[in-house]
């Protein structure tokens, strides 16, 4: 099946935990993932530095294929050996998962122990992926992540003022 390349993925979201635990993939992430992926497949993986996932569409595939051709002539030509089986399984490990039309997908247990992810996920775009987060697992980080710090805190007490209205009435 052929992919179409994507247009990237940019912008900050929040996500809930609802109904039988399941995430909303936020529409803007969801479309970039409907038109890198022909359809409704989400890639999902831990992040291989920080704790949190990497998300993306299928056309990513063929890239990870790329970077790995790179990296094992790159080796090479330093005179350095190449595990590729164990760099292809770190690679290619990533768990594809469906999403209904609302963008509604279960999340794998596996990955979100790994990623300490708990009622709440918070969506930011990096370009040829995005990543989710636990927001408090983001407040961790150092300065470098400020704006992302910010993006968050914003859209949770955006939630928490929607939730405090809707107690109120």
């Amino acid at each position: 099946m052929a992919v179409a390349p994507h247009t990237g993925y940019s912008g900050q979201a929040l996500s809930p935990a609802g109904d039988k635990g399941r995430f909303v993939l936020p529409p803007d992430f969801r479309s970039a993932v409907r038109e890198s992926s022909d359809g409704r497949v989400l890639c999902l993986d831990k992040h291989p530095k920080f704790k949190c996932l990497t998300g993306f569409g299928l056309s990513r595939h063929a890239e990870l294929e790329d970077q790995l051709d790179r990296m094992e002539a790159a080796a090479w030509n330093r005179g350095e050996d190449f595990d590729r089986d164990t760099r292809a399984s770190q690679f290619f490990g990533y768990k594809k998962l469906s999403f209904d039309d609302s963008g509604r997908f279960q999340m794998p247990d596996h990955l979100a122990r790994q990623a300490g992810l708990g009622e709440m996920l918070y969506f930011h775009g990096g370009g040829r992926f995005f990543t989710i987060w636990d927001p408090q697992e983001l407040f961790r980080m150092g300065e470098e992540w400020a704006n992302a710090k910010a993006a968050c805190q914003s859209l949770l007490e955006e939630v928490e003022a929607k939730l405090g209205k809707g107690k109120k009435k």
